[in-house]
């Protein structure tokens, strides 16, 4: 058998995927070589584990779940995620109040605006942002230099959101809808008031808008969110943000599918991961 070689550029990255992301369920998996989070777990445990399986991610790897507010969306899968993984929830007591999560108290661990939290080698801060939950929070990973945020479920793109933007190689992005769809679609206008409203969700424009005006040179990756389902369109979403998107690399995450695994590293090293190769082949 030929011996490995040893990658440095490999051990100094982070990989990141969408499990799922919509109004149906939204996990992200963000790791590096040895360990792992996953931001929200609005889908099974079975399902979770099952889409993890087929990009060879172990779950012994996930070492922490870290929840940014109590809709069920986002938490769906975590107590049953929680108990039989045994892992530490990072949960605000209001949210998890709220939530009305069965969690072991033993598990639960908070968290505060601007204190960064270590898990392992990786770094997680979490910022308030605009939204209506209770404690609502959105959360930037990370690891050697290399900064993946995790920003969905915004009713703005608020002074915190664009501070945290700005210093990312890659980011989960929320383009939850067109705005000529939703006015003309089939949705109350009670709820559509709600969903444009400054604390429902950020439209395509908005996300655009914000990528154009903050984006960081060095950004390698932007994962387009949460799209919703009758108000948006993944193909429309992807051709806006393709024709503005110079070296970034533009990339729509499913509301029935996981992604690929992605590569994230500084520009100085070597090109990124293609598309479709999971951490299991990298490190294999």
């Amino acid at each position: 058998m030929p011996r490995k070689t040893f990658n440095l550029q490999h051990h100094m990255a982070l990989f990141v995927t969408s499990l799922n992301s919509g109004s149906n369920g939204n996990c992200y998996y963000v790791g590096n070589s040895r360990e792992a989070i996953l931001v929200d777990a609005g889908i099974s445990c079975r399902e979770t584990e099952k889409r993890m399986t087929r990009l060879g991610l172990q779950m012994s790897k996930v070492k922490a779940l870290f929840i940014s507010h109590e809709h069920s969306d986002h938490i769906r899968g975590v107590a049953v995620l929680a108990r039989k993984f045994r892992l530490p929830v990072y949960i605000t007591p209001e949210t998890l109040r709220h939530g009305q999560l069965d969690i072991s108290p033993s598990q639960v661990h908070t968290f505060t605006a601007g204190i960064p939290i270590q898990v392992g080698d990786l770094r997680v801060h979490a910022f308030p942002k605009l939204h209506d939950a209770i404690d609502p929070y959105s959360f930037m990973v990370t690891f050697k230099d290399v900064r993946v945020g995790v920003f969905t479920d915004l009713g703005a793109p608020c002074e915190h959101l664009v501070h945290h933007f700005k210093q990312c190689h890659a980011a989960f992005l929320e383009a939850n809808y067109d705005e000529e769809m939703l006015d003309k679609g089939r949705y109350p206008y009670f709820l559509k008031n709600r969903i444009r409203g400054g604390k429902g969700h950020l439209s395509n424009r908005q996300a655009l808008d914000l990528f154009l005006t903050h984006r960081p040179e060095y950004m390698s990756h932007l994962f387009l969110s949460h799209l919703s389902k009758d108000n948006n369109n993944p193909e429309l979403v992807q051709a806006l943000f393709n024709e503005h998107a110079g070296t970034t690399r533009i990339v729509v995450a499913s509301r029935y599918e996981e992604t690929a695994v992605y590569h994230i590293q500084l520009p100085s090293a070597a090109p990124l991961a293609r598309p479709g190769v999971t951490v299991l082949e990298l490190f294999s």
